[in-house]
């Protein structure tokens, strides 16, 4: 069993509030001894790369010698898409009085940082927090927030449209109106395609039943390229079928799309950047870091991720060259 002084790194955040720390919660504090982290774990939505991203932390404290359920134990919420939902688990962290919080998505880091004042707060799979309101900038967070930004290439990412589709002028792009971390990808998109001599044409949703409707109503689009959307992504299948039935090619943002059956992206490792952000909620619990002097993170390293069957099932073959450069083929 690890040994650990519980409150070494959250004496800069109001310690004497927190040493009351320890209390029940639904998801394994309860019942914790004195000696056990408790962390809040609170997530937007059920998708395998917000999933990645949540096993990629705990396995950074498993790596560091924690063993759950006697040094951390984990209160893990999802908010089923619903941010009235993201609230509500934000201020149960607050009352439990939790050594820190972990949240995953824009929605969620938004309702962590409104509702959480004296708890050290960590953010992951957010594209732009400091539009989103999380940080005064990703130099210099200036609060209890901070975390591990999920901002793609979006430029690369629609370079692979010209390479598939060199004759595509339209890209279709459906995204969540509510969704700031969209909102970025869609104004990077149109940036982008200016200078690849494309046009966006988009449509948007408001929750994952959505995906459909909005999807088709792109019209004859040349491609479809989908964002790291919380909503769409978890609506994504509507997507590729449509995309098959009208043989239009379908691009993502994040390997996990491209595993579902949209046919290339250039991507982050999700569990990587969970990893990542479990690393830094060690240096604050262990080492006395503090958030708001803890610049916000990402990933340097890109994958190339292909699914050459999703792209016939779609009407294209993917380059050779494209193939043979891919660092992850989906069979």
């Amino acid at each position: 069993m690890r040994t650990h002084s519980k409150l070494t790194g959250l004496a800069l955040l109001a310690s004497g509030a927190l040493a009351l720390t320890g209390c029940a919660s639904d998801g394994g504090a309860a019942g914790a001894s004195d000696d056990t982290l408790s962390i809040g774990i609170s997530q937007i939505v059920q998708h395998p790369a917000l999933d990645a991203t949540r096993e990629g932390f705990k396995q950074a404290f498993a790596d560091a010698g924690y063993v759950e359920g006697e040094d951390v134990s984990f209160d893990e919420q999802n908010a089923q898409g619903e941010q009235a939902t993201a609230t509500t688990i934000a201020a149960k962290f607050q009352t439990d009085g939790v050594d820190l919080v972990l949240a995953i998505a824009t929605p969620t880091a938004q309702a962590a940082a409104q509702s959480i004042a004296d708890i050290p707060v960590l953010f992951t799979a957010v594209t732009e927090p400091a539009e989103a309101g999380l940080v005064d900038s990703w130099e210099k967070p200036g609060g209890n927030v901070t975390g591990t930004s999920d901002l793609n290439p979006v430029e690369q990412q629609l370079e692979l449209v010209t390479k598939v589709v060199p004759d595509a002028k339209t890209v279709g792009i459906v995204y969540s109106s509510g969704e700031v971390n969209s909102e970025v990808q869609v104004e990077l998109a149109k940036e982008a395609a200016d200078e690849l001599g494309l046009t966006i044409k988009e449509a948007t949703v408001t929750n994952s039943s959505e995906v459909a409707q909005a999807t088709e109503s792109l019209g004859d689009v040349d491609a479809i390229y989908i964002p790291t959307d919380n909503r769409v992504t978890e609506g994504l299948e509507a997507v590729v079928q449509i995309a098959e039935q009208k043989q239009i090619p379908l691009f993502g943002a994040e390997g996990g799309q491209v595993e579902r059956g949209a046919i290339a992206t250039y991507g982050i490792d999700y569990t990587e950047l969970g990893y990542q952000t479990g690393k830094m909620a060690i240096e604050i619990l262990e080492n006395g870091a503090d958030p708001a002097e803890m610049p916000v993170e990402t990933l340097d390293e890109l994958s190339l991720i292909v699914n050459p069957a999703a792209a016939e099932r779609q009407g294209v073959t993917l380059p050779e060259d494209l193939v043979a450069d891919a660092d992850q083929t989906i069979e």
